[in-house]
């Protein structure tokens, strides 16, 4: 039986960005790695992230930043082992300073690079936000693991992970790995957290 990863992307990145790639590369012939595309809207994206689950049944999440944000909520409701890499957890503070018309970082399949952050969007987040812990409990504390980037200059969100969890790594770099510290300390951590949940057996 194949393993399944799941891996949820940035605000402003795509299934196509470097550490999506990244991911792939490392667990070619050992795990699929599936990388979509999420909505811009958040309770759209959950939605959309569930519904994956659903069909797909991932043995573990990764995420980073606001991939990392949406992977908490999915996990801890679905008892998913995951790996949150720089979560922004406060995803309001984020997007208020931004407000305005932008561009993804990496194509997207459907070939809309453009995105517009307004008072709706963040209203959006603002309500997730408060919920954003309903779903983490106890039997949950110790298979959703945090990492991050001793240089990340945009999320210091720690010491609340470690306040719902229990495990955290450092790696260093800034708040979105390069491809080869993805598979220098990310990808090791969810092959482990494989090995631990779902009887993945290393190559190794």
């Amino acid at each position: 039986m194949v393993q399944k990863i799941l891996f949820l992307h940035g605000f402003f990145a795509s299934g196509a960005c470097i550490p999506a790639l990244a991911l792939k590369e490392y667990f070619k012939g050992k795990a699929t790695v599936l990388t979509p595309d999420l909505p811009l809207h958040p309770q759209e994206a959950l939605d959309f992230i569930q519904r994956l689950c659903d069909q797909e049944r991932p043995d573990v999440m990764i995420g980073n930043s606001n991939g990392s944000f949406l992977a908490q909520i999915v996990a801890a409701k679905n008892n998913i082992p995951a790996l949150l890499g720089n979560p922004h957890f406060e995803m309001t503070s984020f997007l208020i300073e931004r407000i305005g018309s932008h561009e993804y970082k990496s194509p997207r399949a459907n070939g809309n690079q453009r995105l517009v952050i307004n008072r709706t969007l963040i209203d959006e987040f603002a309500e997730l936000q408060q919920h954003q812990w309903d779903y983490c409990q106890q039997s949950n504390r110790e298979k959703i693991w945090g990492i991050f980037g001793e240089n990340d200059h945009l999320a210091h969100f720690e010491p609340l992970f470690l306040m719902h969890y229990k495990y955290s790594y450092h790696f260093p770099g800034g708040h979105t790995p390069t491809a080869e510290e993805v598979q220098k300390y990310y990808a090791p951590l969810a092959e482990r957290l494989l090995e631990l949940f779902s009887g993945f057996a290393s190559a190794d």
